[in-house]
């Protein structure tokens, strides 16, 4: 990889148009002598993590009163010098100093390209780099947790204290190979079979906190099914306390899907209101309901949408079972939901108490009952304290880690040579290297930056 620190850099920080202010950032080895170029102050000879009030100027002319924060290395976020320029929020003050810098020589950043820098000089390692991408991206309170959790370290930890405790048996054993005509045994064999036990735990605990960090960071995909007129659209429209799907007493009105978000619990909720399924001739709502099995596929919540007024008990125990017989996975929550319970005497439907929610979806009759139900089907979200893995490729990577580290569970047991112990042992720490960057390569690096936004 290039030297990053050859070149100095330059991007808009904040977000893109006209506000109050904008923060312009620059790093690299001439960040003082190109800003100082354009800045009516020299900065050089200024403390680190200090402010100076003054001018950027183009020639005699004055661009902006600006606020420049000063950052020295290696105690800046990218361990570089570094230098903040606070402006006015003008487009036209934004674009002049940017193109000043660039005539001084600065480059654009490239996206996340000050992350990159943070992590090639140590600053964080990658997992880190990634949280602070999720952080900026964060709109409920778990996220924000969990992202910063992450950012701080939390995860990153107890990846590197596996990898230690691994690679300090991968020494003895490869101790061993090199004592091989001694017959001489470094490594223990018991205390590394109890120290796979514990790996595995730990990385299988690791790998099932991945459902519910994706749920955390992604949302939660729920179906809203069920036959023609059963209240589906009239569910979603005041969940949504707005209008979004047309409610109609004319069967088949929605010929697609429909979906919105919603956060309950600061839990983001992903609603998607399906065509009817019914029995038609209609090519264009076959097509629908054709999608909205599509949709229950992909969900992982299904609510099941019951007309009371046109089901007998016996008539809503078959359907349920027929529907979960045909369309329920294994992984997903079901949730039978009985809807228009203000146009029906309940005594008539004791005997299905107790399966599903009962509601008024009209009048948001019991949608507190809903809400939890839906709660509970992810479950306990409580994210304090806890490693909690959100991104897909540290899940591929405990994935790949998991499965050496099982074939050295079973090495063991078959007692299998020291070298070939070692093969699976190195495997499973470079799959761990990956997570936090201490393995990485350069094709890696860009597919992870490239995702992050300009000026971060």
């Amino acid at each position: 990889m290039a030297n990053l620190s050859e070149n100095t850099i330059c991007a808009l920080s904040t977000a893109q148009g006209m506000g109050a202010i904008a923060v312009i950032r620059v790093s690299g080895p001439n960040a003082f002598p190109i800003v100082e170029s354009i800045f009516s102050k020299s900065l050089s000879d200024k403390k680190s993590h200090t402010a100076h009030f003054g001018e950027i100027r183009s020639n005699d002319a004055v661009i902006d009163e600006v606020l420049v924060t000063v950052f020295k290395n290696p105690t800046s976020f990218t361990g570089e010098d570094s230098i903040e320029i606070a402006c006015h929020g003008s487009v036209y003050i934004q674009q002049e100093i940017i193109q000043l810098l660039i005539e001084k020589g600065a480059q654009m950043a490239k996206p996340g390209e000050f992350s990159m820098r943070a992590f090639m000089n140590g600053k964080m390692d990658l997992s880190q780099t990634e949280a602070v991408a999720d952080l900026i991206a964060s709109t409920s309170k778990a996220q924000h947790q969990v992202a910063i959790s992450q950012m701080r370290g939390g995860f990153s930890q107890e990846i590197k204290d596996l990898r230690q405790q691994l690679l300090d048996f991968a020494s003895l054993i490869e101790l061993e190979l090199d004592f091989s005509e001694e017959d001489v045994e470094f490594a223990d064999r018991s205390q590394l079979e109890n120290l796979i036990n514990t790996i595995q735990k730990e990385i299988k605990g690791l790998k099932q906190s991945f459902k519910l960090g994706n749920v955390i960071k992604n949302g939660v995909p729920v179906a809203i099914v069920g036959t023609p007129n059963s209240g589906k659209s009239t569910l979603l429209n005041s969940l949504l306390n707005e209008d979004k799907a047309i409610v109609s007493s004319i069967a088949g009105t929605t010929r697609d899907f429909i979906e919105d978000e919603i956060m309950i619990n600061d839990i983001s909720y992903r609603f998607i209101d399906t065509a009817g399924i019914r029995k038609t001739d209609d090519e264009i709502e076959n097509m629908g309901i054709k999608r909205s099995f599509e949709q229950v596929k992909k969900a992982e919540i299904v609510l099941l949408i019951i007309d009371l007024v046109e089901n007998t008990e016996r008539a809503i125990l078959d359907e349920i079972n027929l529907f979960k017989g045909q369309n329920i996975q294994s992984f997903q929550t079901f949730i039978p939901v009985f809807n228009k319970i203000d146009q029906v005497d309940l005594k008539d439907f004791k005997n299905i108490e107790g399966k599903g929610v009962f509601i008024a979806a009209k009048h948001k009759t019991n949608q507190d009952h809903l809400m939890d139900a839906l709660t509970a089907a992810v479950g306990a979200l409580k994210v304090e304290n806890q490693t909690i893995v959100t991104n897909i490729r540290h899940f591929e990577a405990l994935t790949n880690s998991l499965d050496a580290i099982n074939k050295v569970a079973e090495g063991l047991e078959m007692q299998i040579p020291g070298d070939l112990l070692a093969m699976d042992i190195r495997q499973s720490l470079h799959h761990l290297g990956e997570i936090t960057g201490s393995v990485t390569n350069d094709e890696l690096l860009g597919n992870i930056f490239a995702n992050f936004c300009i000026g971060k």
